[in-house]
C-alpha cells in the first residue's frame, strides 16, 4: 500500500480504486458473519471459489465474503449483485447450480428463495423481503456489500470521506457542535448525549486524554457490536479518529470481548491497513495530527461493560466500578480525561459528518435521534439483527420485521435492554422504541438486546433467570448489589419451587427499590428491572404460584405433573419406550398411566406422542 499524505491523495486513491473495478461483473456476496459461519458459510464460499476455478470464471465475476447480513434465521445467505437476488439457507452443493442457472443463465432458483409465511409468496430481491423492507439500514447496510478485510472496499463506498473533512476543514469545536446538533446519544445503554460528553472531555484539564471504544458486549442474546466490528470495522475506526481529533486525544483503545475472535481479527486487520495508508498513526493525512489505537481483550466479565469497571480492567486491575463523584471524562483511565462510547455510537460519527446534523436529526424522535440496531431473538420467526428508526413501535418490529411468533402462538412479552432490562407486555406493543418511552415502561434501551417471549413463558421463571445471571456477574463491591440480587434470586427460586409466601412480593419490591437507590453503579441500579416489570405487568402469575401452587405457563417443574388421557391413548407404547425413568406403564393397545412419583418431568413422552394423549397439568390439583 502507498501511504496517503493529504486529503487530495485520498480522493485520488478512491478514484483509482473505483476505476480499477469492473462494475459490470456479477458479484456473489456470501454472509461470512459468525451466525452464518455456524451454519456452514465457509464451506459455501469455498465451494463457489472451487466452482469458478474449475470453470475458469474468476476473471468474469467476483466472489466476496462479507460481514453479517442480519437475517441470521435463514443463513447461510447469498446475494447476487447487482440484481440483489437473495438466496437463503444455501448449501455448498448449491454453488454449481447458482453459477450455471443465475450467473450464466440469468434464471432464478425458486427453491432457494425466501417464502413469506403469511402470503406463501416467493420473494426474489433482498430489499423486498419483509425482514429487510421495514428497516433503515444506515449503519448496518454496508455489511452486506463490502469485504471487511479490504480497506479498498470501504474507501470505494465512500469510507474515510468524513475523516479529511473533519480534520482538515473543521475545527475541533465545530465537530463537537455538529455532533451535539445531531442529537446522537450513546448506544451503549445510558443514552447520554454524545456531543456533550465529547465537549466535557475536551474541556477537562490535562494534556493526555484517551478515547475508548466499548465492545464488551455481554447481554444474553445480543450481538450487534460484534457484527459491526466483524462486517465494517473501518467505520468504527473512522469515527474514533474523528472523535479523538475533536477531543484532543492521541491514544485510543478498543476493549473487546475475548469471546469474539473473528471481530478481533477483523479489527486488527483494519488497524494495520489504516496505518499503512496513513489514515491512522503519525501525521494523519499530512495534517500533523497523531492518533493510535490498541486492542485490549476482556475476560468475559459482564460488569466490565460499565465504563469505570472497563477502565479498571484496561489498567490491569480487577474490573470493579467506582462511584462517579468525578466523571471519567475528567478522571478516567489512569486518572486522565477519558471518553468512552460503544461500537455503534462511533460508527454513527462518519455518517453525521458526511450527511450533516440536520439530515441525521430528521430520523427518530424529538429526544432519540437516528437509528438503533437490535438483536431480535427468542420466540420470533425472523431471528437476527434489525436496524430501525428510533420511535418505531414494538409491534412493527415484532410482527412486520420479525414475522410474528412461531406456531401461531400468542405474544406474551418482550424483554429489552439486556438482563437488567424490563419485560414489556402485549398491552404495550404499540409503545415507541426510544430512550424515554422504554424507561417510562419500566425497561430500558440498553445496548439493543430484544428477547421475545410467547404464551409458554413463565414470567416468574424469567425474572429468576435474569437475577441468576446478574448474581453471577455482580462484582460484589457494594452491599445492595451483592446481597440484594442474591436475596431476590433466592425468593424467586422459592416461588418457582412452590414454596412462595404471601409476604414475598412485598419483600421483592423492597429489595428492588433498595437496589435502585443504593447500588454503586448502573449494573446494580438497573438490576431490579426484571423483578419490578414482571411484578407490574404479570402480578397474576406471582399470585398463581404463591396462592394457588400453580404455574400458568406450565414451566416450573415443582408445580406441574404429567398425566395420560385414557380416551386419547391407544397404547402404542411410544411414550413408555421414551421415558428414561420407566415411569409410564400399561399394556399394548391399552391406555397407559404415569407414576408421578417416578416422573422427572423431562417431557420426552409429550415429544413422541402422536395422539396428544400426554397432558402437562399445572397445580397440585392435577
Amino acid at each position: 500500500m502507498d501511504r496517503v499524505t493529504s486529503p487530495d491523495d485520498l480522493e485520488q486513491l478512491r478514484q483509482a480504486i473505483l476505476e480499477g473495478r469492473n462494475h459490470g461483473k456479477p458479484c456473489i456476496t456470501v454472509c461470512g458473519g459468525t451466525g452464518c459461519r455456524a451454519s456452514g458459510a465457509e464451506k459455501v464460499i469455498a465451494a463457489f471459489r472451487d466452482e469458478c476455478e474449475g470453470l475458469n470464471l474468476e476473471v468474469g465475476m467476483v466472489i466476496k465474503e462479507t460481514g453479517c447480513h442480519g437475517f441470521c434465521e435463514k443463513g447461510p445467505l447469498v446475494v447476487i449483485r447487482p440484481q440483489m437476488i437473495l438466496y437463503q439457507q444455501v448449501k455448498p452443493e448449491d454453488s454449481s447450480e447458482i453459477i450455471s442457472q443465475t450467473i450464466q443463465g440469468d434464471k432464478v432458483i425458486e427453491r432457494l428463495l425466501y417464502t413469506d409465511p403469511s402470503t406463501g409468496e416467493q420473494i426474489v430481491h433482498e430489499h423486498d423481503v419483509p425482514f429487510y423492507k421495514g428497516q433503515s439500514r444506515l449503519i448496518f447496510g454496508s455489511n452486506g456489500e463490502i469485504d471487511p478485510t479490504s480497506i479498498d472496499d470501504y474507501i470505494a463506498i465512500g469510507g474515510y470521506r468524513a475523516l479529511p473533512r473533519a480534520i482538515s476543514q473543521m475545527k475541533p469545536w465545530e465537530i463537537i457542535e455538529e455532533i451535539k446538533r445531531s442529537g446522537l446519544r450513546g448506544r451503549g445503554g445510558a443514552g447520554f448525549p454524545t456531543g456533550a460528553k465529547w465537549e466535557s472531555c475536551r474541556q477537562a484539564p490535562g494534556a493526555v486524554k484517551y478515547v475508548i471504544c466499548n465492545a464488551d458486549e455481554g447481554d444474553p442474546g445480543a450481538f450487534m457490536d460484534r457484527s459491526v466490528l466483524e462486517g465494517n470495522p473501518h467505520s468504527v475506526l473512522e469515527g474514533m479518529i474523528i472523535g479523538a481529533y475533536a477531543i484532543g486525544s492521541h491514544e485510543g483503545y478498543i476493549y473487546v470481548r475475548n469471546e469474539y475472535p473473528l471481530a478481533v481479527a477483523r479489527i486488527k486487520t483494519a488497524i494495520k491497513q489504516a496505518e499503512d495508508y496513513g489514515l491512522l498513526g503519525e501525521n494523519i493525512l499530512g495534517t500533523g495530527f497523531n492518533f493510535s489505537i490498541r486492542i485490549n481483550r476482556g475476560g468475559g466479565a459482564f460488569v466490565c461493560g460499565e465504563s469505570t469497571a472497563l477502565m479498571a480492567s484496561l489498567e490491569g486491575k480487577v474490573g470493579e466500578p467506582r462511584a462517579k463523584y468525578i466523571r471519567s471524562v475528567k478522571r478516567g483511565l489512569w486518572d486522565r480525561p477519558s471518553n468512552l462510547n460503544n461500537v455503534e455510537t462511533w460508527a454513527n460519527v462518519p455518517l453525521i459528518i458526511n450527511e450533516g446534523a440536520d439530515w441525521f436529526s430528521q430520523v427518530g424522535t424529538e429526544k432519540s435521534k437516528g437509528t438503533k440496531i437490535f438483536s431480535l431473538v427468542g420466540k420470533i420467526n425472523n431471528t437476527g439483527l434489525v436496524e430501525v428508526p428510533m420511535g418505531i413501535p414494538l409491534r412493527e418490529i415484532i410482527y412486520n420485521i420479525g414475522g410474528g411468533i412461531p406456531g401461531g402462538k400468542r405474544f406474551k412479552a418482550v424483554q429489552t435492554g439486556g438482563p437488567s432490562g424490563g419485560c414489556i407486555p402485549e398491552s404495550l406493543l404499540d409503545l415507541p422504541v426510544d430512550f424515554e418511552a422504554l424507561t417510562k415502561a419500566g425497561s430500558m434501551m440498553g445496548s439493543g438486546g430484544m428477547i421475545v417471549m410467547d404464551e409458554d413463558t413463565c414470567m416468574v421463571d424469567v425474572a429468576k433467570y435474569f437475577l441468576s445471571f446478574l448474581e453471577e456477574e455482580s462484582c460484589g463491591k457494594c452491599v445492595p448489589c451483592r446481597e440484594g440480587i442474591r436475596r431476590a434470586r433466592q425468593i424467586l427460586t422459592r416461588i418457582t419451587e412452590g414454596e412462595g409466601r404471601d409476604e414475598d412480593v412485598d419483600i421483592l419490591e423492597d429489595l428492588a427499590l433498595t437496589l435502585t437507590d443504593g447500588a454503586l453503579c448502573a449494573f446494580g441500579t438497573s438490576a431490579a428491572n426484571p423483578v419490578l416489570s414482571t411484578l407490574k405487568y404479570f402480578r397474576d402469575e406471582y399470585d398463581a404460584h404463591i396462592r394457588d401452587g400453580r404455574c400458568p405457563a406450565g414451566v416450573c417443574l415443582a408445580l406441574i405433573e404429567y398425566h395420560i388421557d385414557p380416551e386419547k391413548c391407544n397404547g402404542c407404547m411410544r411414550c413408555a419406550r421414551a421415558c428414561p425413568e420407566d415411569a409410564i406403564s400399561g399394556e399394548k393397545r391399552e391406555p397407559h398411566t404415569v407414576d408421578v412419583s417416578k416422573c422427572i418431568k423431562c417431557g420426552a413422552c409429550i415429544e413422541v406422542c402422536k395422539f396428544e394423549a400426554v397432558i402437562k397439568c399445572s397445580g397440585s390439583s392435577a
